[in-house]
């Protein structure tokens, strides 16, 4: 149960129905409810959101998010990006995979991101240039600065996500 109030569509102030209808096309998760408690933050977040990642190929932007929520423990973001990570071909075999930390299904460049993005979320401190040379062998700068800003972003979202106790809104998965 949210240990906040979620901001209902029937409650928003103008502003932020606006968003919820033009940005959110009628549907906002929780995260968006919470978050619209600030509505200049939710208008803000929603566009950086939509803006990282996007030089990554989709299915390696879901593998990083999910792969960066499993070693959080974020139920609430993991249970998002499984559901968004079906419409770019992963399954249930991939979820266990990377809640395993098991990368050897994947190819040379996306077992280089995810063996990165591991270090970088457990360890950031203990990032050396050694462990950007498979990255660099693999991923042009933009793209480098792109999975640090995805990495940052799932592990802002699972920090916002679960000490709130936001709840799913749909149907969950199981690994």
């Amino acid at each position: 149960m949210a240990r906040i109030g979620l901001i209902s569509p029937e409650s928003a102030n103008p502003e932020v129905k606006e968003i919820y209808e033009k940005t959110l096309r009628g549907k906002p998760g929780n995260a968006q409810k919470a978050l619209a408690h600030r509505p200049e933050m939710l208008k803000h977040f929603l566009s950086f959101y939509a803006s990282v990642g996007r030089s990554l190929d989709r299915k390696l932007y879901e593998l990083i998010y999910l792969r960066v929520s499993l070693i959080n423990g974020c139920h609430y973001c993991a249970q998002h990006h499984m559901a968004s990570s079906k419409r770019v071909g992963l399954a249930a075999e991939d979820w266990s995979a990377l809640k395993a930390g098991d990368y050897s299904r994947y190819t040379e460049k996306e077992r280089a991101a995810l063996t990165y993005v591991e270090k970088l979320t457990r360890t950031p401190h203990d990032i050396t240039d050694g462990d950007f040379v498979p990255l660099s062998k693999q991923f042009s700068e933009p793209e480098i600065v792109d999975i640090h800003l995805l990495a940052g972003l799932a592990n802002l979202t699972n920090r916002f996500t679960a000490p709130l106790g936001l709840e799913v809104e749909f149907p969950e998965e199981k690994i």
